[in-house]
């Protein structure tokens, strides 16, 4: 399957607008936002676990990064809530499960081979940073020679700079709505812009995005 697969290609999606699409475990349903592949595959995708679901134990060659925005997701490293975000290196293997149900977003198959950094961070219970803009704070979540994940925060009226990132960016907006040349951006849109795409974002009433930048091809 190739959904959204060309990464040279911007990509937009609404994922609230999309049907959620049986996975072949029970209880567990998908809204897929970019594929490359079939079962195993390249993709971003919008999880859904219904309460007691679960997936079988299972390795993940490429890693695995997901964000939690519903619910207590939980493995056997732990149970995580509402704005955790969660890194599992390549090689690292898991059986998660939730008892009470959630929802998350998730990246597979995304990472450098080599990297072997295990990440859990409570969001929800972690400082933001200012920024040289404005209105604008940040909170760093991951950062390697490939790539680096922040949360960003618009203040109401916040307008960023007129910007683009070597590699790419990648936004997920988690609260609020945002604004580029391009068009508006709310709660559940999914955002993929290719290297080097010029853009500046802007709230009218506060934003919280997911941002990803430099790990798409140059």
């Amino acid at each position: 399957m190739q959904l959204n697969a060309n990464l040279n290609e911007r990509a937009q999606v609404d994922s609230t607008k999309l049907d959620w699409i049986p996975s072949p475990l029970k209880g567990v349903t998908r809204r897929m936002l970019e594929r490359d592949g079939d079962e195993v595959a390249r993709a971003t995708t919008i999880v859904r676990y219904a309460p007691e679901s679960y997936f079988d134990g299972h390795l993940h060659e490429l890693g695995e990064e997901y964000f939690v925005l519903e619910g207590v997701f939980s493995d056997e490293h732990g149970d995580f809530g509402p704005g955790f975000y969660v890194r599992n290196p390549p090689g690292s293997r898991h059986r998660p499960h939730s008892d009470k149900g959630c929802t998350i977003l998730v990246k597979l198959r995304q990472m450098d081979p080599e990297d072997r950094t295990q990440v859990a961070i409570d969001t929800s219970k972690a400082d933001f940073a200012p920024t040289s803009t404005k209105g604008i704070s940040r909170l760093l979540l991951h950062k390697d020679a490939r790539e680096e994940v922040t949360l960003l925060r618009f203040d109401a009226g916040a307008v960023g700079p007129f910007h683009a990132h070597t590699g790419g960016e990648e936004i997920y907006v988690l609260e609020g709505s945002l604004t580029d040349g391009d068009g508006t951006y709310n709660k559940g849109t999914w955002l993929r812009l290719p290297h080097a795409t010029m853009h500046a974002l802007s709230s009218a009433s506060g934003a919280l995005i997911y941002q990803k930048t430099g790990h798409l091809p140059r």
